[in-house]
């Protein structure tokens, strides 16, 4: 299937152009038309190119934003970088955030708004070995149990308050499974979509094949309910209410959720669009990652980017529950009423917002994601 290519800039930032040129023929008097007006934005990622952000690159690539007046400018994540903090200093008009980390910056001023919930359950595992007993939280007792940190530990902390569990010790891992891999700890945390993947391009020793899902032993944050909301667009409040921008807003959640549809319904050439766009991890990887993120977006039964109340709830909950936020936040950190505007329309075009049929795909990972 063809896609148009396009070039990666330095930085590596994405910029849409658009223009429209109309020319006149015949005399001196002809009008001409200059080229269209476009309105600047940046979308701050959380984390470098990859599929979990394909919905958005491929809104740049189909040309969705373009057709809403917008030129997007994505700019990527690293350790260091702070999506809601990006946009609450005005670098950016939109960022992706968990919900736990932006209520934390909101209690510390950051006056944040969730605009549109796009993943609508978490991708969180904890990941250890079948042969290491652990099928529950109640067996990390006394175990080694890694996180990354940096906000990501809270569905963890969680957990083992609620199970009432005494951990030996909790891990600071790096960004991968190495630690899990050379057996140095006993469970690690990850990604539905990224680092569980590392494992299964992993070759086991052993055997000499790469590793299976029935080498490893995995707990859902989701299955045991300490579950929190990930993936969702922030803007800041006093940005969104000055005149005109819930109009821009609108039309980034319009063209973003465009994305995320093509991105279900043509699967192959999404992924494509993101490989194009110079990932790190290889086109297996990237595959199996949109596979997993489309399972975390679909279905939506209120429609893509709309709130569900009761995982809002149950994400306040935990963490208040563990002293992640001091207390629950106000009315209007979230608003639903722009992602409901944006579904609206895209259902008035024909196109489906819930994905109600949804089937995932079955995915094989090469060594090393390639």
């Amino acid at each position: 299937m063809k896609t148009r290519k396009r070039r990666v800039a330095a930085l590596l930032t994405l910029t849409v152009a658009f223009a429209l040129v109309a020319a006149a023929c015949g005399d001196d008097s002809a009008d001409t038309t200059s080229a269209a007006e476009l309105t600047p934005i940046k979308l701050q990622l959380q984390w470098v190119t990859q599929a979990q952000f394909a919905g958005y690159f491929a809104a740049v690539d189909q040309g969705f934003y373009a057709d809403e007046g917008l030129d997007v400018t994505i700019l990527q994540g690293a350790v260091d970088i702070v999506p809601q903090q990006v946009v609450a200093s005005g670098q950016a008009e939109f960022g992706l955030a968990w919900v736990p980390k932006a209520l934390v910056s909101n209690e510390e001023g950051a006056g944040l708004v969730d605009i549109g919930q796009v993943f609508q359950r978490s991708g969180t595992l904890e990941v250890s070995w079948a042969d290491s007993g652990i099928t529950s939280p109640s067996d990390w007792e006394g175990k080694k149990v890694g996180t990354w940190g940096f906000g990501n530990e809270f569905e963890l902390t969680a957990a083992i308050e609620l199970f009432d569990v005494t951990v030996g010790e909790i891990i600071q891992q790096p960004f991968d499974m190495s630690l899990l891999l050379n057996r140095e700890i006993d469970a690690a945390e990850a990604m539905t979509y990224n680092e569980y993947a590392q494992v299964l391009e992993a070759t086991n020793p052993v055997t000499g094949q790469l590793y299976t899902a029935d080498d490893l032993s995995v707990i859902d944050f989701n299955d045991i309910g300490t579950a929190m909301l990930q993936d969702a667009v922030w803007v800041n409040a006093e940005w969104l209410a000055q005149p005109g921008n819930e109009d821009i807003a609108t039309k980034f959640l319009r063209a973003s959720f465009k994305g995320w549809i093509f991105c279900r319904d043509n699967f192959d050439e999404c992924v494509q669009i993101v490989l194009d766009n110079g990932p790190t991890l290889g086109a297996s990887h990237q595959a199996w990652q949109l596979n997993e993120i489309n399972k975390l977006i679909w279905p939506s039964p209120s429609g893509i980017g709309v709130m569900d109340p009761l995982l809002w709830a149950q994400t306040v909950t935990v963490a208040t529950g563990q002293g992640v936020i001091q207390a629950a936040p106000p009315e209007g950190s979230y608003r639903s009423d722009l992602a409901q505007e944006a579904v609206a329309s895209l259902q008035a075009e024909g196109l489906d917002t819930t994905g109600s049929g949804f089937a995932p795909r079955e995915v094989t990972l090469n060594p090393g994601g390639e």
